[in-house]
Formats: C-alpha cells, sequence, structure tokens
C-alpha cells in the first residue's frame, strides 16, 4: 500500500482512575504519548472513558427512587464530568495539535447549552490541529444508564475526514440501530470507531457485522475496569469496593479491528492496558465497495430515503428583539 492511501490507527484500551476527571486526564495523555511513538494518526478511546462508566448502577439498586446513596453517586458523578465550554479537554486537544492526531474521545458531559446540570454520554472528535470537530450524545442511553445519562441529539452525527479517509463514531449500542449507521455511511464513513465501555461479549459479533455491512474499517474502543481500579477517594469507596468484591474484571476490554471484508485485523483483545495499533489501507475499501455500495450504487434513494434532524436540541430558543423606532 501506499503511504498517501494508507493510515495507521490505534485504539487507547486503558482504565481510567475510576470517576476522577483529572487523573483519567493524565492517564489518557499518556496513552496520546504512547501512541505517538507508535506513529499513530488516528486514536480511539473507548465509551464514557472520562471519568468512567457508571458500573454503581447495577451493583447498588440504581433505581431506587430518592436514595441518598444514588444522590450522593450522581452529584459526585457531575462534578466530574467533562464540561467543554470550562475547557476540560483544553490539555487532550493540544496534545493532538502537538501530534497532529485524530483523537475519537468518549466522556461523560456536562453541557453548558442543557443547563449545567445533567449528563450526557459524548463521543467528542478531535481534529488533527486540536480543534473539536464535533460532539455527539448518544441517541438513547440503555437500559440503567437512563438512569444518569439523558438523550442525546443529531447533532453530531457526522463524519470528518482525514487525509483518505472519512471517519464517524458511534457509541455502546447505538451500533446496532440501522438508521444512525445509515446516516454516517451517506456521509461517506469508511472508518467506523464504535466505542463501548469494556466486554468482549459486546464486541466480538458486532464488529466484523459492521465491517461488512458498510465495507468499512470498523475500530472497536474499550475501556478495562477491575477491582482495584476503584478509587478510595470517592465517595461510598467502601460500599463499592465490597460491591464488586466477588468482580474483579468489571470490564475486560475486547477491543478489536475488523477489515473491510468482514474479517479480523487484530481480534479482541482482553484484561490488559495497551495501545492496539494496526494499518488500514483504502485499497481495501474500493475492493469491497466493488460490489456493495450501501448508499452508493447499491442503493435505491428514489424508494427509500433517511431524514436527519442534526440540529442541537435545547429547551430554550431566544429571538432578539428589534428596537422601535
Amino acid at each position: 500500500m501506499s503511504p498517501e492511501n494508507s493510515l495507521r490507527v490505534g485504539i487507547a484500551q486503558i482504565a481510567p482512575v475510576w470517576l476522577l476527571r483529572a487523573a483519567t486526564i493524565k492517564k489518557i495523555l499518556a496513552a496520546i504519548d504512547e501512541a505517538a511513538k507508535q506513529e499513530i494518526q488516528l486514536l480511539a478511546f473507548g465509551e464514557a472513558l472520562l471519568p468512567g462508566y457508571p458500573f454503581w448502577l447495577d451493583a447498588t439498586n440504581g433505581a431506587q427512587f430518592d436514595s441518598p446513596l444514588q444522590k450522593d453517586l450522581f452529584a459526585h458523578y457531575a462534578k466530574e464530568a467533562v464540561c467543554i465550554e470550562r475547557g476540560d479537554l483544553a490539555e487532550i486537544c493540544a496534545a493532538a495539535q502537538k501530534y497532529a492526531m485524530m483523537i475519537v474521545l468518549g466522556c461523560v458531559e456536562r453541557p453548558l447549552d442543557r443547563g449545567g446540570h445533567s449528563l450526557y454520554c459524548s463521543l467528542v472528535s478531535i481534529g488533527a490541529d486540536g480543534t473539536i470537530l464535533s460532539v455527539h450524545r448518544k441517541l438513547m442511553p440503555t437500559y440503567e444508564e437512563r438512569l444518569v445519562w439523558g438523550i442525546g441529539d443529531g447533532h453530531g452525527l457526522r463524519t470528518h475526514t482525514l487525509h483518505e479517509f472519512t471517519v464517524g463514531s458511534l457509541n455502546c449500542w447505538e451500533n446496532w440501530l440501522p438508521l444512525p449507521r445509515a446516516a454516517l455511511y451517506a456521509q461517506g464513513e469508511n472508518v467506523h470507531i464504535a466505542a463501548w465501555p469494556g466486554s468482549e461479549r459486546n464486541t466480538k459479533d458486532i464488529t466484523r457485522f459492521l465491517a461488512l455491512e458498510g465495507r468499512s474499517y470498523v475500530l472497536s474502543a474499550s475501556s478495562v475496569l477491575r477491582h482495584e481500579d476503584i478509587p478510595a477517594t470517592i465517595p461510598h469507596s467502601a460500599l463499592l469496593q465490597g460491591a464488586f468484591a466477588s468482580t474483579p474484571i468489571i470490564a475486560d476490554g475486547g477491543s478489536c479491528i475488523g477489515a473491510p471484508d468482514g474479517t479480523w485485523l487484530v481480534e479482541p483483545i482482553t484484561g490488559e492496558e495497551r495501545i492496539i495499533a494496526a494499518v488500514l489501507d483504502m485499497e481495501e475499501i474500493l475492493r469491497e465497495r466493488q460490489n456493495l455500495d450501501n448508499v452508493g450504487h447499491y442503493s435505491r434513494p428514489d424508494v427509500l430515503q433517511l431524514s436527519l434532524n442534526a440540529a442541537r436540541q435545547s429547551t430554550l430558543t431566544i429571538s432578539s428583539i428589534l428596537p422601535t423606532s
């Protein structure tokens, strides 16, 4: 493959310093430094890595209404969540610019445009120039996730060009939804990032299916979380340590990469923190699009079309008032 038609990609399969934003950012920056040594041009992280996935919900009766415990944990989660407008991702953006590396980062976002108190599971795409290209808020949190995350919108359902490639991303079970996938395909996606909290059972079947359907490369990016990754400094740490006492591996990773013909480029990797690297070849995408391009020559837009509302949703719309003459 020629250098201009190839892309060196990586998945940073790491554990957060669970529920602690500043400490987790340090680990993310260290992973970016390591990826740069491997000359990676596109680096993906798992779902909600910063500051961590809300694993406590299953273990502590998260649906109990008006629970002081759940209120304490949510309040801490909100304080440690990412406020992009405040500049919480500035160091990560600077690292992306320093290394000319595109980064797709899973985070728990606390956005000011929704009042500044609710949380969203977001994927932030940072360009190789360090600018934030888009923020995709998960369209529909899954099951117990709805106890802490709000529903997102279509504003972040977009793709981004990186050299000869076009990159799109979705969170966790969004990857099972045909219509969001189609929205990204229609925008030229040929490298898909599927972000997961961390489990081989999530990634081992769907990754190659997505690659074969889209005739694209698919990076399933997961995190890991072990019992020892629960810090002693977070609220109710002893209770949480006890709740997970019988679960030494809370999230086992399972990051992997599927090729456009549905075969493995990298099979699922579990139980370890590491940078998973591979080289993508545009020629392989074009070869597989010869017989199937599901928004191009193998589509019927005269019969079926998809409508995307890409407006950022808000409770408040302010109309300017013209001064009286």
